[in-house]
């Protein structure tokens, strides 16, 4: 014998009783404003793979990958989601979407492979290419310039502790725009600087995984001021607009004790202001707590600042 259940429904609960929820209506959700924009992102070495394809030079991160031990079970990027291949399906996957934004990054290797000097044409071409089937299809690309996959030969020189980084890293902005400033109109130069320094350079959690703890500082002055140096070379190749984008987080101490009040502060000082200050204000937050002298970083030189701190369009926050 087959056969169902009476449906049992829950008894309807008058507004003033325990367990009463008002139903859902539109009005509780949040409205956008007019011109919210939808997007989504990406990195380069995240998604493109192709690593030796057409030219393409190596970054730290195809160096630290082959580090035994340096990533789990031996996971590179070398193939990854073969966006250098399918980029042409991906685009029209954001279509479908209605994806009004794509962020993405061009890769450094792919486009200077020595991170200086010779440009590789097909490096250029791919992300050409890109950019024209994004406007194509209604779809404003936001290239970011610098998604941490610095070429080796740069890494070899010195990486992001060397001062000689920051002229390389104008140079490549200026190539790239030079192709693309036509139909980009927003460029981010760095993404996260924070990570890094502090992952890179201090932790070695991720390439090109020193472990210079606070000997890694020189690095986040290095990248801020390559990030000023870029945002000229963007400017003079007719760029619209600049962005920079740091990964923040709010510290909050566990308790008033003075440990806790500074430890507070020193974690603040690291994570967000040390990138964000010589952006917007012009200086060096207070760097004692993480064992800099009063007179500041020694890798600071006159004039660095002034660069530094160049008029922005938008601080992006992720």
């Amino acid at each position: 014998m087959t056969g169902s259940r009476p449906r049992r429904h829950a008894p309807r609960l008058a507004a003033d009783q325990p367990g009463y929820h008002r139903p859902v209506s539109d009005a509780d959700f949040p409205r956008f404003p007019p011109g919210f924009t939808w997007g989504v992102a990406t990195a380069a070495y995240q998604i493109e793979g192709a690593v030796a394809a057409d030219g393409r030079g190596e970054s730290v991160w195809d160096t630290f990958c082959r580090r035994p031990g340096a990533i789990r079970d031996g996971h590179t990027g070398d193939v990854a989601d073969d966006h250098y291949h399918r980029w042409p399906a991906d685009v029209a996957l954001m279509g479908q979407l209605g994806v009004g934004t794509y962020r993405f990054s061009l890769a450094w290797p792919r486009i200077q492979p020595a991170g200086s000097g010779a440009v590789n044409p097909a490096g250029l071409d791919f992300y050409d290419r890109l950019v024209d089937s994004l406007v194509a299809g209604g779809i404003t690309p936001m290239p970011t310039l610098f998604h941490w996959d610095l070429p080796q030969p740069l890494e070899d020189a010195g990486g992001w502790l060397s001062r000689d980084a920051a002229q390389r890293f104008a140079e490549f902005a200026s190539v790239a725009a030079s192709r693309l400033a036509d139909r980009v109109p927003l460029w981010i130069t760095l993404n996260e600087p924070f990570v890094v320094t502090a992952l890179g350079y201090a932790l070695g959690l991720h390439a090109p995984g020193r472990t210079l703890m606070l000997g890694a500082l020189p690095t986040a002055h290095h990248q801020l001021l390559g990030h000023g140096l870029a945002v000229a070379a963007l400017r003079a190749a007719g760029v619209r607009q600049v962005a920079i984008a740091n990964n923040y987080a709010p510290a909050w101490a566990a308790s008033d004790s003075p440990a806790d009040l500074a430890a507070t502060a020193a974690y603040d000082t690291l994570q967000n202001r040390l990138y964000t200050d010589p952006l917007l204000l012009g200086s060096y937050p207070d760097l004692t707590a993480l064992g800099v002298g009063p007179a500041g970083l020694d890798c600071v030189r006159d004039g660095d600042l002034a660069t530094i701190s160049v008029p922005i369009d938008a601080l992006e926050v992720n």
